[in-house]
Formats: C-alpha cells, sequence, structure tokens
C-alpha cells in the first residue's frame, strides 16, 4: 500500500487542539465491533491502534486517550461531543460566502460574548463526511444547522445563542 492508497486523516479535538489522525475512522469502526467488552478494553485497544499509525507526542498520551474515548462514547450515542464550549465548522471551499459566513460568526460572537473553537473545513472528503455536497455550510456542535446559502445575522444569533444556552 502507498501513501496515495491511504485514506486521508479525519480530526478530532486533543485537548485545545484539533489533530488530524490517520485510520481513526477505521479504529473506532473496530472499536464499535467491540462494544460488548468492556469499555477500559476497548478504549485501550482503540488508543494502540491510533498510537500505530500516528505520531502521539511524549507527555500527551493521556489527552489522545481521553480524546479517543469521548469520541467513542458520542458514536455508542450516550455522550455530547461538547466540553465546556462550542465547537463550530464552517464548510466550503474558501469562497466569499465562506469567508462571509465566517465573519457573521465572529461577528455575533463577539456581539453575544460566546466562546467557541471555530475551525474552517476546506478538504470535500471532510466536508462529505458531513453528508453535504452543498456549501457554504455551518456545523455547531456536530449538527449542520444550514447549508447552501449564507444565513442572516438573525438566524446565526439565534443558533448561537441556543448552542450557548443564552
Amino acid at each position: 500500500m502507498t501513501d496515495q492508497d491511504l485514506p486521508l486523516p479525519r480530526s478530532l479535538k486533543i485537548g485545545r487542539a484539533v489533530v488530524g489522525l490517520l485510520e481513526l475512522d477505521q479504529a473506532l469502526g473496530l472499536a464499535l465491533a467491540e462494544a460488548d467488552q468492556p469499555r477500559a478494553e476497548v478504549v485501550a485497544r482503540l488508543y494502540e491502534r491510533i498510537a500505530r499509525r500516528n505520531y502521539i507526542p511524549l507527555g500527551l498520551e493521556e489527552e489522545y486517550r481521553r480524546a479517543l474515548e469521548r469520541e467513542y462514547g458520542r458514536l455508542l450515542g450516550g455522550e455530547s461531543r461538547r466540553d465546556s464550549h462550542l465547537e463550530i465548522r464552517i464548510l466550503g471551499p474558501g469562497c466569499v460566502s465562506c469567508n462571509r459566513l465566517q465573519e457573521l460568526v465572529f461577528e455575533v460572537m463577539a456581539q453575544r460574548g460566546v466562546a467557541a473553537d471555530i475551525l474552517q473545513i476546506h478538504d470535500p472528503d471532510e466536508i462529505g463526511r458531513f453528508g453535504l455536497n452543498r456549501t457554504p455550510a455551518l456545523v455547531i456542535d456536530g449538527r449542520v444547522v444550514c447549508a447552501g446559502r449564507l444565513p442572516s445575522r438573525a438566524e446565526v444569533e439565534e443558533w448561537l445563542c441556543a448552542a450557548a444556552g443564552l
């Protein structure tokens, strides 16, 4: 297998950073198939699979384990992806509408005092994982709230305030 044959990395939030991990989808799929086994054992094997194919900096092993366990729990359906603040993803190729959407989100966050991690996703494969083929798109805490159009300021404010509990 050549490097060109490898699947593209999928990102995962590790602490305050977002890291691309090779073969994350495959490792999570194997972990889900083992869901009848003790969770600690499944997460340990999940970490081992990821550590074999990815660089994990010394001292951050436990952060990676916790992030993988959160993602595994989220996929099982029992846990939320959200930790202490919002995660906003703006999906699109960096077009004028995508950039305007990002500006709009920043403006509303500043005005309403909302804290969030913002990621702008340009990769078509990553966008496709959300089941979308139209951009710009706005994803708040893993939920697509708008796709294929630039939402109004009032809509963005409503979505962000609802997600932040304001």
